[in-house]
């Protein structure tokens, strides 16, 4: 894994966090594209002890920011191994308070930020023989009320994952992992870091009988980018304690 260079999406925070944090472990030079300026200098400061990590701001809604970045790392390191499209918002509503704007704005970050990243990263990855990974959610396959705009979205990640593996073959590897509940409350910018309030019911409610952790999606992502899973591409990873497998009865 030496001297390759990967772009985190929404790396900032949370789960992206973790991946960025688990790159640089890995002597990963590590692009933080994040649109949270404040929350991104933090963390490219936090970890600059571990490696070589730079914070580019980023809206990657935005076609004209993509290719800022895009520029910015071809000029800065030359070259892209790896891409991880984490970023993500959502809004969650009854129908009738929705609007088509929040709708609009979730859709183009977690699902059109996916195709103009990976568009505009494609030759460079094409170069490097490179791996794209997309994280979706297990929104993608169950829900709760007023999640639509969300569970759309991460369903088109998921979707678009295999479309891009087929299309990019045999150059580029590109996978979907879909977590569960990861508790990212000790993973945000430091105003809004916090101990997590968890009862013991969250963690057995899992088979696994914890509630998930921002590394637990990190480690999947490093396996997946490694000459390991040199086999797999088109795949969704479901990484959720097992909640997905089990049967609910009232």
């Amino acid at each position: 894994m030496e001297e390759k260079v990967a772009i985190v999406t929404g790396g900032a925070q949370g789960i992206g966090k973790a991946i960025t944090k688990k790159f640089l472990e890995n002597k990963i030079s590590t692009i933080i594209a994040d649109i949270d300026e404040e929350a991104g200098l933090e963390t490219e400061f936090e970890f600059s002890k571990i490696g070589n990590v730079k914070f580019f701001q980023t809206d990657v809604s935005n076609e004209e920011s993509v290719k800022n970045l895009v520029k910015f790392v071809s000029d800065n390191f030359k070259k892209i191994n790896i891409l991880v499209n984490n970023a993500a918002i959502s809004i969650n509503k009854s129908i009738d308070e929705l609007t088509l704007e929040e709708w609009n704005k979730v859709i183009s970050v977690n699902l059109t930020g996916v195709f103009l990243c990976s568009k505009y990263c494609y030759k460079l990855l094409k170069e490097t023989k490179g791996v794209i990974i997309n994280i979706a959610s297990t929104r993608a396959f169950m829900s709760e009320p007023g999640t639509f705009a969300y569970s759309a979205s991460k369903g088109g990640v998921y979707a678009l994952t295999h479309s891009l593996a087929i299309s990019f073959g045999p150059d580029i590897r590109v996978n979907c992992i879909s977590p569960g509940w990861i508790e990212v409350s000790e993973w945000k910018k430091s105003k809004f870091r916090k101990k997590p309030e968890l009862k013991i019911m969250d963690h057995l409610q899992h088979p696994v009988g914890r509630v998930g952790k921002p590394e637990d999606i990190a480690s999947i992502v490093y396996f997946l980018v490694s000459d390991e899973s040199s086999f797999i591409t088109g795949a969704n990873f479901i990484v959720d304690g097992g909640m997905t497998k089990k049967m609910i009865y009232i």
